[in-house]
């Protein structure tokens, strides 16, 4: 069952963010910085200004973020921003804080890809726990305000992009390529990390004994199924399909006690992305 939350105050919740926040800090300082990695984002105008101007990427990505925040409370409120402040504010500590070792200097393709992962690590523990750190997401979400004809994901490509080809300029197009394969491993993971902590798996039974299976999963399983009238086109029988969703390491054991009861089952198994609900993902007021 997935941990409860109270409310918007989940201290947990915070800490994961911070947690997030420190390894995408770590990444950024040293993995991608040391390399002229840009990524997008604050951070990747933090890289450029660094290697041109010389300035820290604490003080980068704090200075850019005090207008977009502003502008969001204002505009948003204080609801909208909070989370996202912890957020930034954990980057920005982390770039502060966090000493320069850099290391995977002799292999471009290897720090794209583990640059990346952590990257990705780090962002999805973010994201997750319903907040963003800053930067080009904010200022998207901003100008939507005003473009309402593109999507908040078609505008954050844009300003990403734009960064990204910057970099090109400064560091050359060998290294923004090997900055698009890091953003490519970081999206994929953060996409798993979210998406993971929300998986589930859908099983549609057609059974002769449906009622049997049905009490069996309610007994044995202790989760919840439902009957869907059906009706059999080639033998014309009227008949319920259960439907039951489970978690992911649960199908197993609700495959074996389909079997148990009915060797003759029809069983059809589906992924489920997210599962809000009693026993799964609770929701938040």
């Amino acid at each position: 069952m997935a941990r409860k939350r109270s409310g918007d105050h989940g201290i947990l919740d915070y800490v994961l963010i911070l947690a997030g926040a420190f390894i995408m800090g770590f990444s950024i300082k040293n993995i991608f910085t040391p390399l002229g990695m840009v990524t997008g984002g604050v951070s990747g105008i933090a890289i450029i200004l660094k290697a041109k101007c010389g300035i820290e990427l604490w003080v980068t990505n704090t200075l850019l973020n005090i207008p977009l925040f502003l502008a969001s409370y204002r505009i948003r409120g204080w609801k909208f921003i909070k989370r996202t402040l912890a957020a930034t504010f954990g980057l920005s500590l982390s770039l502060y804080v966090i000493p320069e070792i850099p290391f995977l200097m002799d292999d471009l393709l290897l720090t794209a890809v583990f640059g990346g992962v952590l990257n990705g690590v780090g962002a999805g523990l973010v994201f997750v726990n319903q907040a963003t750190t800053g930067g080009t997401d904010m200022l998207a979400s901003l100008l939507q305000r005003k473009l309402k004809q593109y999507s908040l994901v078609q505008i954050m490509q844009v300003l990403d992009a734009v960064i990204v080809v910057a970099g090109a300029t400064v560091f050359g197009i060998k290294f923004a390529m090997y900055a698009l394969i890091a953003i490519f491993v970081m999206s994929k993971v953060s996409d798993g990390i979210i998406e993971g902590l929300k998986f589930s798996k859908a099983a549609f039974i057609i059974s002769e004994k449906s009622d049997e299976i049905a009490q069996a999963i309610l007994r044995e399983l202790n989760r919840g199924a439902t009957g869907l009238h059906a009706t059999g086109m080639y033998s014309g029988k009227s008949r319920n399909v259960i439907l039951c969703v489970v978690a992911k390491k649960e199908i197993i054991q609700l495959k074996e006690l389909v079997v148990g009861h009915d060797s003759q089952a029809f069983v059809i198994v589906c992924d489920v992305r997210e599962v809000l609900g009693e026993g799964f993902i609770e929701f938040k007021q």
